[in-house]
């Protein structure tokens, strides 16, 4: 087996399982899971800062991720508005996404993965004919995509976990997870 497919053999599984699991939680109740949001929340928030690095060598990459956060910030607050909130008797405070809104960013990621796999196939077979291959590590539009996502969880999250503390308050007796 060619040495660059060993990759391919170990990324695409890996995909696969990280889109099943954001699939999976764009449908039905999910119960409000504090901690897990503010590290998702840490952990895009340090993923986006680390990026926007990329501004000091190309300052087109900064412009994607910025608008990519600021568009995404925007859909946040459209997907909490549409959120519904309910109360369940085992899982307590949870709620209910739009599966609209995570329907279309599933599909821009996907899509926009697609696509970049297409090119780097065309840089690796450009590389092995002989050729010069252009530089395709960063594109605007892929930290677009990215800053979307970036800023459409930051914002949905802490909505999430800013209704998860006024339904504490509204319950005593609930408990926190």
């Amino acid at each position: 087996m060619p040495a660059h497919m060993t990759n391919y053999l170990i990324m695409l599984p890996l995909l696969a399982w990280i889109v099943w699991r954001r699939v999976s939680r764009q449908f039905g109740r999910q119960p409000i899971q504090r901690k897990r949001m503010i590290a998702r929340i840490a952990i895009l928030a340090i993923l986006g800062a680390l990026l926007s690095l990329a501004g000091f060598h190309n300052i087109q990459l900064l412009e994607g991720l910025v608008g990519g956060m600021l568009i995404g910030a925007l859909i946040g607050m459209v997907g909490l508005r549409l959120t519904r909130f309910e109360v369940d008797p085992v899982k307590g405070d949870c709620y209910v996404p739009n599966t609209w809104i995570g329907a279309l960013l599933t599909v821009l990621l996907l899509g926009r993965l697609i696509w970049r796999f297409m090119q780097m196939q065309q840089v690796s077979a450009t590389a092995q004919a002989g050729g010069y291959p252009a530089n395709y590590a960063y594109s605007p539009l892929t930290l677009l995509v990215f800053g979307l996502l970036v800023g459409y969880y930051i914002v949905y999250f802490s909505g999430l976990l800013i209704h998860h503390r006024r339904f504490q308050q509204s319950h005593p007796g609930a408990t926190a997870l």
